[in-house]
């Protein structure tokens, strides 16, 4: 990590590979907090190393406040210290909505936890009933949840197939059972189980 020897290497995950050449952007987030912000949980939405010609390198980054949803610039230079926030995860099911609030639950306790619709946001239109999900807690409060990566969801809504269809045929929109609407092979009819990536969205296959 040439240039930013004393950033703790637990905030670059493996997969953000920092290289040699002048600059490097990673989108892969974590999350930290620093006395800068007041211990406040930020998230890394991305950051950009720059490593320029003369002078100490630097990362110029977005962060995102978990707690309030703003987000800041900021310029780390080379040799700043980043302390990581204290955020652990539990996996709880989602069980129901209730109105404007989308409730998890404990299985073992019978706790039950509440998100409102702007903290869910987007990810509503790929949660189920009786999904599992990671809650992310930071000083005993939800600050955001996990969906699974791979979800199975219903076909409600879609153009009929037609006969020869395959899957490099084209696609068509269809809506499932959550309301998200995604692009499916044309061979897939109404009714049918498929699996969806929730990081993009995108079909992958028949359930």
């Amino acid at each position: 990590m040439a240039g930013f020897p004393n950033l703790k290497l637990s905030l670059f995950p493996n997969s953000c590979s920092l290289s040699s050449s002048s600059y490097s952007l990673c989108s892969n987030p974590f999350i930290v907090s620093t006395s800068i912000f007041r211990r406040t949980p930020y998230r890394f939405p991305k950051f950009l190393h720059v490593k320029p010609g003369k002078g100490a390198a630097f990362v110029r980054t977005t962060l995102r406040n978990y707690i309030t949803g703003n987000s800041v610039e900021k310029t780390f230079r080379a040799g700043s210290k980043i302390e990581e926030a204290n955020i652990y995860k539990e996996t709880k099911q989602f069980t129901y909505r209730d109105g404007a609030q989308y409730v998890f639950m404990d299985l073992i306790t019978y706790e039950e936890y509440r998100l409102n619709e702007k903290e869910v946001g987007d990810k509503a239109k790929f949660l189920k009933e009786g999904m599992d999900c990671n809650l992310l807690f930071w000083n005993g409060k939800v600050i955001d949840f996990e969906l699974p990566i791979t979800v199975k969801l219903t076909v409600v809504d879609v153009d009929p197939g037609l006969k020869g269809d395959t899957a490099q045929g084209g696609s068509k929109p269809a809506t499932l059972d959550t309301g998200a609407v995604v692009n499916v092979p044309l061979f897939i009819n109404r009714g049918e189980e498929i699996m969806v990536d929730t990081r993009n969205g995108q079909y992958m296959s028949r359930a």
